[in-house]
């Protein structure tokens, strides 16, 4: 902790800037209240976004603010990992792995179904983008897509322990993707809760337990109706966690939503979450739940948690804008405060 300020005072210092710099609940009331979606640039040209839609021509349309945000995003996020050393920069590395995995399970799929190749790269997600991502799209056999997943991205160890190259060919596609998730996960957890400080490994356990805890639910309910094994969903779920082992091995068993929500009766973080009371879905409660947490992250100093937590709550951001921007557009105004607030 003496020494933080040396390598990561500086990053942090911009991480609590880039903080500060999220929309308030009185600028998100500003943008309900917009008429069309011309008003929401000019509200949101009086905010740190500043006139990032300078340039672009009308009519507006949704897809150019999720794009121009996203863009936004993805240079504040380079920008922390171009200054980030040692430990900084590794922890700033594993954020990228989730979205790794989302761009090659779409290159995969769509190599698999001969889809076109620019195509496929402009679909994913730059967060996840790393430079041999376009041979993924030119290999054509399931052994040549194995061994450049294997050897050429970042991702290697997680194919390796986990799946062969008959299980591309044989396995549903989300079963490829969840396998690696857990993967990803477990080596998340482990590198922060061993390799890191005490203050950043309590404030990441925190937020990764969370998050295997929100794919354990997932992972159980989407299985309903699925030719999936109990035993092949208990594979699935990551070992750590809140629910884990107990409320883990519960939840392989059940048949029904009614038997998850028995399950979590049980856990205080999590009973809430079916309650249908103001008409929110089970994806809301998660979002309000990650939320919450990721602004506890900034309750600490000199940690890296603040990282992940501005890259998530600036997603959660990103969502807010392009759902306001979805409302106005179609005239949803009965709808149009349906986002999770942040601050």
């Amino acid at each position: 902790m003496l020494t933080f300020n040396v390598d990561d005072g500086y990053l942090e210092g911009i991480v609590r800037g880039f903080r500060s710099g999220l929309l308030s609940s009185s600028q998100y009331m500003n943008l309900t209240q917009c008429e069309t979606l011309e008003d929401m640039k000019l509200q949101l040209s009086a905010t740190d976004y500043g006139n990032f839609l300078a340039n672009e021509p009308p009519p507006l349309t949704t897809s150019v603010y999720f794009a121009r945000l996203t863009e936004r995003l993805v240079a504040d996020f380079a920008y922390l990992r171009a200054n980030a050393v040692g430990r900084a920069g590794k922890f700033l590395e594993y954020l990228t792995y989730a979205y790794m995995i989302d761009n090659v399970i779409l290159l995969i799929t769509g190599t698999l179904h001969q889809r076109d190749a620019s195509e496929l790269l402009d679909k994913c997600h730059p967060l996840g983008w790393f430079d041999a991502m376009p041979a993924l799209t030119v290999a054509t056999t399931i052994q040549d897509l194995y061994s450049v997943a294997l050897v050429e991205t970042p991702l290697g160890p997680y194919f390796k322990n986990c799946l062969s190259s008959h299980d591309l060919d044989e396995l549903n596609i989300e079963i490829i993707r969840n396998t690696l998730y857990k993967a990803y996960l477990e080596d998340f957890y482990r590198f922060v809760t061993t390799e890191l400080d005490d203050v950043t490994a309590d404030t990441m356990k925190a937020i990764l337990e969370f998050e295997a805890d929100r794919r354990v639910i997932n992972i159980t309910i989407n299985s309903f109706g699925t030719e999936l094994s109990k035993d092949d969903r208990y594979k699935l779920f990551p070992n750590f966690g809140k629910l884990y082992p107990e409320g883990a091995a519960r939840l392989a068993r059940v048949d029904d939503v009614d038997a998850v929500k028995a399950v979590l009766e049980g856990y205080p973080d999590y009973r809430h979450l079916f309650d249908t009371a103001d008409n929110k879905t089970l994806e809301d409660r998660f979002f309000e739940r990650e939320v919450q947490l990721n602004k506890f992250a900034f309750m600490s100093q000199f940690q890296f948690g603040v990282y992940y937590a501005i890259l998530r709550l600036r997603e959660q951001e990103v969502r807010n804008i392009v759902w306001i921007a979805e409302c106005v557009a179609q005239g949803q105004r009965d709808r149009i405060n349906n986002y999770v607030t942040i601050f």
